[in-house]
Order: structure tokens, then sequence, then C-alpha cells
């Protein structure tokens, strides 16, 4: 699917690992396609976003109050788990330091305890894509084959991430004030494809 997608196109899912790797998490998800696609301001596609005040800071400000920035502590926090409180009863009961691991155990931690807090995904970094994330680059060929289109561009996956609808991507469009179907008619215009194709 991916020798189909322009360069900018390539970029942007490059790119949308890269905004995942920065914010601390462990996959790319939709919001991050749409934070890598509002990185390109100057695709006709993307103008449709920024014209009307969703820009790739005001995204990123979202994306940080809905997900954190990957950190363990405040995402379990964000849902009213109090990281110290745990520790604290947790040592009460079974004495302090329960919770920390011998120094010959360090290595062989998972998940959040492993070393580091959980940040990134490891030497690898490698950063594996979400099912919603993977379901709008599918619809994105989809877009781009119901337009009639050679080739998958920037537009295309925008498209797709409003096309998937449940992703963080599309939520935030819609959290902006923005109509997604208006959205959408706006860029196949702007793909230069009438939105009945």
């Amino acid at each position: 699917m991916f020798e189909r997608f322009t360069e900018e196109a390539r970029q942007v899912v490059v790119a949308a690992r890269q905004e995942a790797r920065e914010l601390g998490h462990e996959h790319v998800g939709t919001e991050h396609f749409l934070l890598a696609i509002l990185g390109r301001p100057e695709d006709p596609a993307v103008a449709v976003l920024t014209d009307a005040g969703l820009d790739r800071e005001a995204a990123r400000r979202a994306v940080r109050s809905r997900s954190g920035d990957g950190d363990p502590a405040q995402a379990l926090a964000s849902i009213g788990v109090d990281l110290g409180a745990v520790r604290e009863a947790v040592e009460s009961v079974f004495g302090k330091g329960a919770l920390d691991a011998p120094p010959e155990e360090e290595s062989k931690r998972r998940g959040w305890f492993r070393s580091g807090g959980g940040r990134g995904s490891g030497a690898s970094g490698h950063v594996p894509f979400t099912a919603r994330a993977k379901k709008a680059l599918e619809l994105s060929l989809r877009e781009s084959l119901r337009l009639r289109s050679r080739e998958i561009a920037v537009g295309h996956l925008l498209l797709g991430v409003l096309r998937e609808g449940e992703g963080l991507g599309a939520r935030l469009v819609v959290e902006h004030g923005l109509d997604p179907d208006a959205v959408r008619r706006a860029v196949e215009g702007r793909l230069g494809a009438s939105p009945g194709v």
C-alpha cells in the first residue's frame, strides 16, 4: 500500500511516529496522524483545518491534555489514581521499599515498571500503530480509490482519519467545533474531486 503514497504522505506517516515518540506515547494513534498532517500547513487539504483555526500547536495541546505526555503517573492521575497514595498503602502493609525491585531484577522489568518509566519504545525505536490508526491508513487508500486518484496524498490521509471517526484524531476535529462532513467536502474539493465521485 505504501508504494501508492506520495512522498509528502510518506513523510506524514514517519512524522506521526515521531509525534508519538516526542509525546512519550508507546503507540501511533489517529491523533498522531492528525498532528503530523497539521505539520504540513502548505498542503491545500491541511489548509481546510488551519483556515478554521485548528493548527498543530492547538491540536498538540489537546492531545497532551487528553492523553498526557506518556507519563504513567499522569495517566493514572487523569483517571483519579494517586500513585503516591498507592505506594504509601502498599508500603504500610508490606514495608518500606516493597515495590522496589532488587538491582539484579531491574533489567527484567516490563511495561510501565521498566527502567525509564515506560516512556518510548526501547532501543529499537519501533512504535506500533493502534488498530484505529491502521484502519485510518486503510481508509485513506479507500478514499483515494473512491476519488479515482492514482496515489494517496496527505488529503487522503486526513480523509481516512475523519472516516475512521472514533479515534482521538477525528474527535479533536469535532471538539474544535468543526463539522467532519463539511471538512470532508472541503478536503475533497482541495483534492480536485467532487464529493460524489
